[in-house]
């Protein structure tokens, strides 16, 4: 065992004061940030009263949401006649085509139809008396021949009993709403409906064999078109999908988001110059651009949008040109300052040749700065891509704006979640291009 004395403890303590002389910050700043974070967490819980948020929240209706974006639903209805006949109708726009004769509907001999919600599990039999709903391993008789639904026996917990309405909620499957007169029933579906082809369309409701027979070799369906083409015709026209509107509002947003960066980028390159200090020594002007960066990228890109939705209308002008004052402001930001951090001495020794300050820029300047180009106007445009789709919602045009419409409709969730699915994809290709291209320009392998 080593013993150290006095002075060789004072020795290495002037050898190494910074771990045995440190200062407070050194010795509790890890601990000062760690309560004051805690403390700003509680204030933030306080602040937004988020026990009540949490509690009042409508937790189911995100369940209901996330659902209609993987389904749809039939609606049949049953209306009883003066003469006990049971008259099916359906919603004008039914998925199901005008004229639907589905297998899940059967009509029975003695006049009753049973309608299976859930294989035999769960089903509704509707008759001029009464109606019959199986669900959850019971059978419930609805009594309506009194000329108000009536539940006989005890109602279980899934069925709700009003004056004049009996409502049965079977879970994902659907639901049934049952009068006097008319029986409505919810029948939900794992899907997209008619996806390819509307109702409309000549090959709707057909197997897929039969469309791919027809299309390689089948006769002509309009004689002065292929069914090819004319195949599709009916996808890019698709009235319940909007195919051709969709992919042309995508096309829009990728658009807006190329050109605002492009614009953005060629604006902001040579006030870059003009900012750097190291550039450009006048001190009163690298002031005034870099304050005017800072004007350009705090206003945010969405608030641009709205400015400029009021000034030139709706449309992917106004959002191309969002994008362009964001990026001037930010781009012109980055490309000073990595021009401020240059290495000086390639750029003096061309300056001691006599060369012009455009060769001094040229070979002095831009093979340092380059790569920091590059770099950020990539990361920048695969930004905008996403940014785009934002602003489209308040006017600005591209697939954001068609988002927008189908979310408030609060009915085509499914619609909502296509969209949503093409962005992300178009997000994910432009992300891998943008990162290859950086990683190749750059002279870097990809991770």
């Amino acid at each position: 065992m080593t013993v150290i004395d006095a002075n060789r403890m004072n020795e290495i303590e002037a050898r190494y004061p910074e771990y045995f002389q440190r200062s407070f910050r050194q010795r509790f700043g890890g601990l000062t940030i760690l309560i004051a974070t805690l403390l700003y967490g509680l204030y933030a819980v306080w602040f937004f009263d988020l026990p009540k948020l949490f509690a009042e929240a409508h937790w189911k209706r995100v369940g209901i949401y996330l659902s209609q974006w993987i389904s749809y639903d039939v609606q049949p209805e049953f209306r009883i006649q003066d003469d006990g006949s049971i008259e099916v109708r359906y919603p004008r726009f039914s998925p199901l085509g005008d004229n639907p004769h589905p297998d899940w509907l059967v009509n029975n001999p003695d006049g009753s139809i049973t309608v299976s919600i859930s294989g035999t599990s769960r089903s509704i039999t509707v008759s001029k008396s009464q109606t019959i709903v199986t669900a959850h391993g019971i059978s419930v008789p609805v009594d309506v021949s009194s000329g108000a639904p009536k539940v006989v026996g005890p109602a279980p917990s899934w069925m709700t009993v009003y004056d004049d309405n009996v409502l049965a909620n079977l879970g994902f499957a659907g639901d049934v709403s049952i009068s006097a007169d008319r029986v409505k029933i919810r029948k939900r579906f794992i899907g997209w409906a008619n996806f390819l082809f509307d109702p409309q369309s000549s090959f709707f409701d057909r197997p897929a064999g039969e469309v791919i027979g027809l299309i390689v070799s089948g006769p002509r369906i309009k004689p002065d078109q292929s069914n090819l083409s004319l195949a599709f015709d009916d996808i890019w026209n698709n009235t319940e999908w909007q195919h051709g509107d969709v992919w042309t509002k995508l096309f829009q947003t990728i658009v807006m988001a190329f050109l605002g960066t492009l614009l953005g980028s060629l604006a902001a390159f040579p006030l870059a110059f003009m900012a750097a200090r190291n550039i450009t020594p006048n001190r009163f002007l690298n002031q005034i651009l870099k304050r005017f960066f800072d004007f350009l990228r705090s206003v945010d890109m969405l608030i641009w949008a709205l400015f400029l939705t009021r000034a030139f209308g709706p449309g992917p002008l106004a959002g191309s040109g969002a994008i362009f004052l964001t990026e001037t402001g930010t781009l012109g930001k980055l490309y000073s300052e990595g021009l401020e951090n240059i290495d000086n001495k390639p750029r003096e020794g061309i300056q001691s040749t006599g060369a012009r300050t455009v060769l001094v820029h040229r070979y002095g300047i831009m093979p340092q700065i380059v790569p920091v180009i590059v770099s950020q106007t990539l990361y920048q445009w695969e930004s905008n891509v996403r940014g785009a789709t934002i602003i489209g919602a308040v006017g600005a045009g591209g697939i954001g704006l068609k988002l927008w419409e189908a979310m408030r409709t609060n009915a085509n969730w499914e619609n909502v979640a296509y969209m949503v699915i093409l962005i992300l994809i178009v997000v994910f290709l432009f992300d891998t291009a943008s990162n290859a291209l950086r990683h190749r320009l750059m002279g870097t392998k990809a991770h």
